[in-house]
Parts: C-alpha cells; structure tokens; sequence
C-alpha cells in the first residue's frame, strides 16, 4: 500500500485482517520501514499486504523514505524476474477529505509506471456527510480519470470491496 503519511494505511491493514498487527497512530511518519503481513482469508491462498512509510511527511526525512518504497519495488521486480509468478500489484491509498493532491497525483502516475496491476483507494470516508461523499469521488474519479474505491477502517464500509479488488489484482493469469 502506497500513500501519503497519515492517510490511513496502517489502519487499513488492520481493518482488512481484523487484527491489531499494523502499528497505527494519529502522529504522521509511524511507519519507517516495509512491513510485510502474510494473511489468508478463507480458503485462498497466502498473500502478502505490504505497509510501506507514507510520503509527503517531513522534507528532510522524505527522501528517505521515499526510497524505501522505491527500493520495495525494485527488489521484489528483481525477485519476479528470478521466477517468482505471483503479480506486483498496488494500491494507492488517498485520503478522500483532500481530492487531487499533486503529491498524490504523483504517485499516481508513478505507480502506474511501476507495477502491472494498481487501484485507488480512498480511506476515511466516514468523515464526509452524504453530499460531500458524492462530490469528493466524483472530483477523485475526474482526477485520476480511474475508479475510486470509497473505505473506512473506521467503520468497516468498503472493506468487503476493498477485498474484491485485492482479490482480482492479485489473481494469477
């Protein structure tokens, strides 16, 4: 999972396994290095939820840890190449209280250059009242000119989606 700082990926994760495995916290920059959880969900096979640190937190530190994240990639590409089948596959995680960040869009365009299957994700949607939910995706929809998925670790909305996706971004073929 790939995001600014503080956007929600760690909660995510969480949320996804139903488990406190990902440290989360409302201070920015928690995450500093590549986390990698391994989770099955009913009768699929394993895979791998990777929490990488957010981007766009502390000028001096981002460099840093942008490099972790690129760094991710890299390896796990060399790894591929070795033999290993199964699909790079990201998720871009927004907040979708700020629509169109540049720094986002960046990323964006990025990661689409990067890995072969992607999806946007935006996280705390349970912080918009009804109107501001429609607006704020139809605004990200134009933005990213893609599809949106609308979550919240909060309250679990979207999380049975937000599995769907994975699932088909994930899937060998």
């Amino acid at each position: 999972m790939v995001g600014r700082s503080n956007v929600g990926k760690s909660s995510l994760i969480n949320a996804l396994v139903r488990a406190r495995v990902a440290r989360a916290s409302a201070a920015p920059g928690k995450t500093r290095l590549a986390n990698v959880y391994r989770v099955t969900r009913g009768g699929s096979d394993a895979m791998y939820l990777v929490d990488l640190p957010g981007y766009g937190f502390a000028k001096g530190e981002r460099r840093e840890l942008d490099e972790v994240t690129r760094e991710y990639f890299v390896r796990v590409g060399q790894v591929r190449q070795v033999g290993h089948p199964p699909a790079l596959a990201a998720l871009l995680i927004i907040d979708a209280r700020h629509p169109g960040l540049e720094n986002d869009l960046e990323a964006w365009r990025w990661l689409r250059s990067t890995v072969e299957r992607f999806g946007i994700v935006a996280t705390k949607i349970d912080k918009l009242a009804r109107g501001e939910r429609i607006r704020a995706m139809r605004e990200l929809e134009s933005v990213f000119e893609d599809a949106v998925l609308p979550v919240s670790a909060e309250t679990g909305e979207g999380l049975d989606e937000l599995w769907k996706l994975i699932e088909r971004l994930t899937k060998s073929g």
